[in-house]
């Protein structure tokens, strides 16, 4: 196992063949599972990981800004509302589940706004 390289990059990337390096672990050295590549493990004691979440705030999303008149948008079905049994309800379609299993549906009571979902 060679410890040297010619290549300089990210500390996250093996520099031989640029393959994502597994995590530091117990062991004295850091091996890329790919080519061999080993790098002691003190060399990623000097990296410092850091993160953050910002979530956005209610008044800026595109939830908040939604009007009434938006709400009727889209195509309308012949479905009876559950609520108030008035027929007619527009309807969008959502890739919630994996890719392998059907689209959830969400359909909305052009007259009472209530809300269904399905999952097909």
């Amino acid at each position: 196992m060679d410890t040297t390289s010619c290549f300089h990059g990210d500390a996250d990337f093996c520099p031989e063949c640029g393959s994502v390096l597994p995590l530091p672990g117990l062991e004295d050295k850091v091996t890329c599972q790919r080519c061999a590549f080993a790098i002691d493990v003190r060399e990623f004691e000097v990296h410092v990981i850091k993160s953050s979440v910002v979530f956005n705030s209610l008044e800026s999303s595109s939830a908040a800004m939604e009007t009434e008149e938006e709400v009727e948008k889209g195509p309308v079905i012949d479905r009876k509302c559950s609520r108030c049994g008035h027929e007619g309800m527009v309807y969008h379609t959502r890739q919630m589940r994996s890719a392998d299993e059907g689209q959830t549906v969400f359909y909305t009571c052009t007259h009472c706004r209530y809300q269904e979902k399905e999952d097909s």
